[in-house]
């Protein structure tokens, strides 16, 4: 996997007719780290991640990974430069196996043309094979091996929030976007689950934005906060610094009842 470059959000503003989502949000994630966008209800969280993940068009600002202007691109060039999303509600196939349901994460890297593949061309065969050991091993990584032959539906559902993130691992991603990826979860399934992120972290050195409503989690994992409210950035810096920022703390004791982008209380 090539290095890790940083994501570097600057102005970055989104407009639905005449109402700001998001209004001039900066904020960088540093390689290798956990970055969590925190907020409370209609803040701006799942907006910024659509934008992040190319679904939305920003109306202004910039968001660069490296070198690479990602403002503008379509989902699928995005994903091509090695950033992966893994959605709120569960989208595995449930009569696949979860083996074929992470082989799909490896698309974007095969090579063997639709000809060679039907015709099980050696190199085609060899390819597969290669693909095959390796979401063995990415598996193996999230403790699902023993689970590669059952149908994805079967499972429980932490461990299918599990499957999802092994499948955005088969692409070999530089640059992960989990959005709530402990909502749901038994104790015992946040815990194995955040234990697994955090590995991907450091024995990966990919690089994680995290949308996460479980404080305990975010406090946990996190390396740098970036807090939301209305579409602004009201707090940025380390978990502890901005768990006691007065602006942050007034902004989730005084939420009241918010409508916006579909985004529940912490």
């Amino acid at each position: 996997m090539s290095a890790v470059p940083p994501l570097e959000v600057r102005g970055l503003t989104v407009r639905f007719a005449g109402l700001t989502a998001l209004d001039a949000v900066d904020f960088t994630v540093r390689p290798g780290t956990v970055h969590a966008v925190i907020g409370p209800n209609g803040a701006g969280k799942s907006t910024c991640f659509n934008v992040l993940s190319g679904v939305y068009r920003a109306t202004a600002g910039s968001v660069r990974f490296g070198d690479q202007e990602l403002t503008g691109m379509r989902p699928h060039r995005i994903a091509e430069l090695g950033v992966a999303r893994i959605f709120q509600n569960l989208a595995l196939p449930p009569r696949a196996t979860v083996a074929d349901s992470l082989l799909l994460g490896r698309h974007r890297l095969t090579r063997a043309g639709f000809m060679a593949a039907g015709l099980r061309l050696p190199s085609a065969a060899r390819e597969e094979r290669r693909h095959r050991e390796r979401v063995r091993e990415i598996a193996a990584f999230v403790g699902l091996e023993r689970q590669l032959d059952q149908p994805a539906g079967t499972l429980a559902y932490g461990q299918q929030k599990l499957a999802e993130l092994a499948r955005a691992l088969c692409m070999e991603p530089r640059l992960l976007l989990l959005d709530e990826p402990v909502a749901g979860m038994t104790a015992d399934e946040r815990r194995s689950t955040a234990a697994v992120i955090a590995g991907v972290r450091d024995s990966l050195g990919i690089s994680i934005v995290l949308v996460e409503h479980d404080m305990g989690v975010v406090m946990r994992l996190a390396d740098a906060v970036t807090v939301l409210d209305f579409g602004r950035r009201i707090a940025d810096g380390a978990p502890a610094e901005v768990q006691n920022d007065p602006a942050v703390v007034r902004a989730y004791l005084g939420e009241g009842d918010r409508t916006g982008d579909g985004e529940g209380r912490p």
